[in-house]
């Protein structure tokens, strides 16, 4: 649970106690790659930490895959619509690796907040943390250029390129796999 607890500190100064609290109410998962994690129409109410592997979003649009985000070690995914309304999520979330992830129920991780003043507040950071991120990718895709949101993604998340394939690079960029590799293809030029 190293790269868990890692990022929970890397965010917060929570305590050993607190990371102990935390941790001894999630329950590890040892999943296989392709293993859906979330689905789409159903209420899934719980929070997975990522210790190992790579998790994509995404929803289905026209009999489409939209790839929305990706989640890597030390990172969060869940289902908001679920965890925050306890409402069916719109989301798919697999794994594009063997995973293993340690899940914490929501009403465990609420009771924490209620009582553990270190929990609520990294878990506050990391929101804002997620929903910054969220607003910048909104803003990227309504004003940037195909060329603008890659040279982001290759300066942000250049690791990906090794580990997920390029289709998925492309949905979540908002760009067809062609734009993709010729994007690919004048930044390798120019190096």
């Amino acid at each position: 649970m190293e790269k868990i607890i890692s990022s929970i500190k890397s965010m917060y100064a929570v305590s050993d106690a607190s990371i102990a609290s935390l941790t001894s109410k999630m329950t590890e998962l040892h999943l296989p790659k392709k293993h859906i994690l979330i689905k789409s129409g159903v209420v899934d109410k719980n929070y997975y930490f990522i210790e190992k592997g790579l998790t994509r979003s995404y929803c289905i649009i026209d009999g489409e895959e939209a790839t929305t985000w990706f989640s890597k070690e030390g990172e969060l995914a869940f289902s908001m619509l679920s965890c925050y309304e306890n409402k069916p999520g719109f989301e798919y979330v697999d794994l594009l690796e063997d995973s293993i992830i340690y899940a914490i129920p929501v009403h465990k991780l609420n009771l924490l907040y209620e009582t553990n003043i270190e929990i609520a507040n990294w878990s506050r950071i990391a929101h804002q943390k997620a929903f910054l991120d969220l607003e910048l990718r909104h803003i990227a895709l309504a004003t940037q250029s195909a060329k603008e949101r890659y040279d982001t993604f290759t300066q942000e998340k250049s690791d990906l390129f090794k580990r997920v394939k390029l289709g998925y690079i492309a949905s979540f960029l908002g760009v067809t796999q062609v734009t993709l590799s010729r994007l690919r293809a004048k930044q390798h030029f120019l190096t």
